[in-house]
């Protein structure tokens, strides 16, 4: 038997667990001989709870210390041990040990001589048949891990014996071995330093044993330890608290020759975990891995301190440790057997949507086949083109460069920010690399598919009816504003229309899931580079939404960041040179468009038309019947479901659709009176189209919730408005397929072919474009290579205010060139890098006829340019001085700052890419509407006692929790099966 064990035990908040843990000292078979108390500003009663105890010694801190900290406090009072075999047992308020464990304790260390510290097993406190943690390891990365953690104790870890550490809580040490190691690290506070305790007794030739009769109840509250308070802030402090405790025993267990290299890798490794978290979806630990490399790289002393102590003592190799570390085949079987339960937790709550059950199905095929109908010249054209439709660029370098910021070849070419529309349209030609320009077609014939399955999704998370979600689908595809945008040749309107949907689901999702959240904010970015004019509707939701959201806003306040990261060089350069505005101006071609008026816009209608109702059969319906009325008419049953929406239960959705609703309409009706932007000289209008997608949006949710409630006829019901809604663009149908529009298959080429060859071999050859206008004047452009492409446009050149001196440039040689001036054009051909003159064909109109003959006149005059030929795109001649190597065809390099911007967009939308990669391991929400969800039936308990059979009174049904709420998830998930906390026992 032991001469002496002094049992020092910490106290921090006393109650009800102290006195089993007082309780239980009292019991043990072989009983302590001295306590020692550290009380850590303790209240009365935990005071006198002590002094019945009539300790040894008693310390009492004014506040809170770590463990080894107190211990140190108390231990340094205690006299000299008598002899080697004298212990310190060291326990917290919240480790009650069975009667047994320190006879088990001491028994091991009493014939094990070697032994300098046993190692108890803890288990849970509400649950001592589960064992908690037991043992302690490190694998060969470094990583420090429990030997046995949260298993059911079935004896099968009784044959455990040498270990390299364990938890401090229980640890049983020899009091000159203690002394001699200096106790706890101070640098270890919190983590490992039981683990770093036992490394260094092993180095100074002691065994490290686990005793698995020595059981200790732990309610692991945070006395010894960071504690197991489940999730938020307090997992990432205790993920925080393992990564500096970890890259601290990095520094100080390393070889000498290693120290810098592992002290200047700190900071990239915590780069590189940090992609790892938003891949694993745990963005809120990436602030931690920094704050812990940033801890420890600033803390050279301790690191010092650490090392010098490990040197004062080690006798031992450290390859001794090596048998005890835990095995790369345990480390990949630990990981394998997480991933496959949170694969098991993902589909046990992933709900099946019943895409084609419910009619999906149909409804895309549906919609496919209409679209090949409406659009059967595309499937064999090349690119489409026609409205505000241009070819994108063929080279996929030249695309993705139009998408950074650096040079634009617009209006004579300029460097500035690009437009996040055309990262966008590199997206989209990347798909297509062989063709970029094929990728717009292929947007053409899958609009109307996607549309409707966008739609059915959107409306899927509102209701389970067939009907409803058909209708949905359908009427979103057949929306006015997206068959206007594919009419007029739209297509930032026309993503946009396709994007709303999956925008809404992601921000529904967003309030559980950070992969919703990541994926959400990457759509917000796409809608608002394809309609900035929707961005402050879309501003105004998320501000609305961040309230209402409760917890969960912590996911959605970073929705507009990609967005912010995409436009903030445009709103420098925009705001730079005092045209704010311009940054609503609609991306792509400048192509002015009628303006609808307030009622046109009320019903959908973007295009200034009554839905082409007064061109249908010829006119005979409006010779009957007024086109408004018409359409009108049609629209009614639409407009009256949506708004008998606020007479039905689920008017608080219905509320917030119609906000959304009217909210798109305002956003029309402000869009509809700006005019930020000029083609040649006039101004261009912003289109409408997107806003009235937002706003028909509402109009479909609000109408699928208000159908949704009725009791029966629902059905009917939606056939009435789904038949009716569609017949309100038969019109716009028509006309599309029997090519009435402006959009068609594509020209082969832009330019002259000669032109076109040429650029084969040089792609920066310059063409000045001459293009005599109605009012007696003549605009003059500049285009490389083959021709304007859609992907090079710019909003910055589209809202400029005053011409630059380049485009003063290119309109002083246009006037001389069209007129006998004797101007010599030698240096500003030089200075523009052109090559080739194209007069383009007047029209017919009479002015422009005038024009176009002058100008042939005075070039065919001009002895610097020389006659190439009549073209299908008009008169072409060749400057005769023309240098494929002049300085104006060279594209400048790009200035300094241009790097860091596009590595500043990379990084942020890399982030939120990777945030946005399902792994299955976050929680994925309820898809089920709320007004659905059967309540739980109170549950009897049946009592059955001497044959006597009684029911007890029934339970009460718990109240169902806020679905926005922490408290709701964990209610979820134990009724469920979903995911529990991993750190819970």
């Amino acid at each position: 038997m032991f001469p002496r064990v002094t049992a020092v035990l910490v106290v921090q908040h006393g109650g009800d667990r102290l006195s089993a843990t007082l309780d239980a000292l009292r019991l043990q078979r072989r009983p302590i001989d001295a306590l020692a108390v550290v009380l850590m500003r303790s209240d009365e009663a935990t005071r006198r709870l002590i002094e019945a105890e009539r300790p040894d010694r008693v310390v009492q801190l004014e506040s809170p210390r770590p463990f080894g900290e107190a211990v140190r406090a108390v231990e340094t009072t205690l006299d000299e041990p008598a002899t080697a075999d004298d212990a310190l047992w060291l326990l917290t308020e919240d480790a009650a040990p069975e009667p047994g464990a320190l006879e088990a304790l001491t028994g091991v260390l009493s014939t094990a001589r070697t032994a300098g510290i046993a190692v108890p097993k803890l288990v849970a406190w509400g649950d001592p048949a589960r064992i908690l943690r037991f043992g302690r390891s490190v694998t060969r990365g470094g990583r420090s891990l429990a030997v046995v953690e949260d298993e059911l104790d079935q004896g099968q870890h009784d044959d455990l014996s040498d270990v390299l550490g364990g938890d401090p809580a229980g640890l049983l040490v020899r009091h000159a071995l203690w002394r001699s190691l200096d106790g706890f690290d101070p640098a270890l506070p919190v983590v490992d330093d039981g683990l770093d305790l036992g490394v260094r007794a092993r180095l100074a030739g002691n065994r490290v044993v686990a005793v698995p009769g020595a059981r200790i109840r732990f309610a692991d509250d945070g006395v010894a330890g960071p504690g197991a308070a489940p999730g938020g802030r307090a997992a990432r402090r205790r993920a925080r608290e393992a990564r500096t405790a970890r890259l601290h025993r990095r520094l100080a267990w390393s070889p000498a020759v290693l120290l810098p290299l592992h002290w200047l890798a700190m900071l990239p490794i915590a780069f590189g975990r940090s992609v790892r978290h938003l891949l694993v979806k745990t963005p809120g630990a990436i602030p931690g891995e920094f704050r812990a490399a940033v801890a420890v790289m600033a803390s050279p002393g301790r690191v010092i301190r650490s090392r010098r102590r490990l040197a004062e003592t080690r006798t031992a190799a450290w390859s001794t440790l090596a048998p005890l570390r835990i095995r790369r085949d345990e480390v990949r079987l630990r990981r394998q057997q997480a991933a496959e339960a949170r694969r098991q937790r993902a589909r046990g709550r992933v709900e099946d949507v019943q895409f084609f059950a419910t009619g999906g199905g149909w409804l895309l095929l549906g919609a496919l086949v209409a679209s090949v109908a409406l659009f059967a010249p595309l499937l064999t054209a090349r690119g489409v083109a026609g409205g505000a439709l241009l070819p994108l660029s063929d080279d996929l370098a030249v695309l993705w460069r139009n998408a950074a910021y650096g040079w634009r070849d617009v209006a004579g070419g300029f460097t500035g920010a690009a437009d996040p529309f055309s990262g966008l349209l590199a997206i989209l030609g990347s798909a297509t690399f062989w063709a970029p320009s094929w990728a717009l077609v292929a947007l053409w014939l899958l609009a109307i598919p996607l549309a409707s399955l966008g739609g059915w999704f959107a409306v899927a998370r509102l209701t389970e009816r067939t009907s409803l979600r058909v209708l949905g689908g359908a009427v979103w595809a057949a929306a006015p504003p997206l068959l206007d945008a594919l009419a007029a040749g739209r297509p930032g309107a026309v993503l946009v229309h396709l994007l709303l949907p999956w925008l809404a689901v992601l921000m529904f999702a967003a309030a559980t899931s950070w992969a919703a959240a990541a994926a959400a904010s990457l759509v917000f970015a796409a809608v608002v580079a394809c309609a900035p004019s929707l961005g402050p509707a879309l501003v105004l939701a998320w501000i609305v939404a961040l309230p209402l959201s409760g917890r969960a806003a912590v996911r959605l306040a970073g929705i507009p960041l990609p967005a912010l990261a995409l436009f903030l060089p445009l709103i420098v350069d925009q705001a730079s040179r005092g045209t704010p505005l311009g940054l609503l101006a609609d991306p792509g071609v400048q192509r002015p468009a009628p303006v609808p008026s307030e009622a046109q816009a009320a019903l959908g209608q973007a295009s200034a038309t009554w839905g082409r109702w007064e061109d249908a059969f010829g006119g005979l319906v409006t010779a009957a019947v007024p086109a408004p009325f018409v359409l009108a008419a049609l629209l009614l049953p639409l407009a009256i479901a949506a708004m008998a929406v606020v007479a039905s239960r689920r008017w608080r959705g219905g509320l917030l659709a119609l906000a959304l609703a009217a909210l798109g309409f305002a956003t029309a009706l402000a869009a509809s009176s700006l005019e930020v932007a000029a083609a040649g000289d006039r101004s261009v209008p912003l289109w409408i189209g997107a806003p009235l997608s937002l706003m028909w949006f509402g109009l479909v949710a609000a109408a699928v919730l208000a159908l949704d409630a009725l009791p029966r006829g629902a059905a009917p019901a939606a056939a009435v408005v789904g038949v009716l809604a569609v017949a309100a663009v038969a019109p716009t149908l028509v006309a599309i397929a029997l090519g009435r529009t402006a959009v068609g298959p594509a020209p082969e080429r832009m330019l002259p072919a000669f032109v076109i060859a040429e650029a084969a071999t040089d792609p920066r050859v310059g063409t000045l474009r001459l293009e005599p206008t109605s009012d007696g004047g003549i605009r003059a452009t500049v285009e490389r290579g083959s021709g304007t492409t859609l992907d090079a446009q710019s909003t910055l050149a589209a809202t400029r205010t005053e011409l630059t001196p380049v485009s003063e440039s290119v309109a002083s040689l246009a006037g001389n060139l069209v007129s006998r001036s004797g101007y010599d054009a030698t240096a500003a051909v030089e200075e523009l890098g052109l090559s080739f003159v194209l007069v383009g064909p007047a029209g017919g109109d009479a002015a422009a006829d005038a024009v176009e003959r002058r100008a042939r006149i005075a070039l065919d005059a001009n002895p610097e340019v020389a006659p190439a030929g009549q073209t299908d795109f008009g008169t072409l001649w060749r400057f005769a001085d023309a240098r494929a190597d002049a300085p104006g065809a060279q594209v400048p390099e790009p200035p300094p700052a241009a790097g860091w911007i596009i590595a500043g967009q990379l990084l942020v939308i890399g982030a939120a890419l990777l945030l946005s990669i399902p792994t299955g391991s976050g929680r994925e929400p309820d898809r089920r509407p709320p007004h659905r969800r059967r309540p739980r039936r109170p549950r009897r308990i049946v009592l059955v006692r001497r044959g006597t059979r009684r029911a007890a009174p029934a339970l009460e049904p718990e109240p169902a929790p806020d679905a926005g709420s922490d408290a709701a998830a964990t209610a979820a998930d134990e009724r469920g099966g979903g995911e529990r906390d991993a750190d819970r026992p």
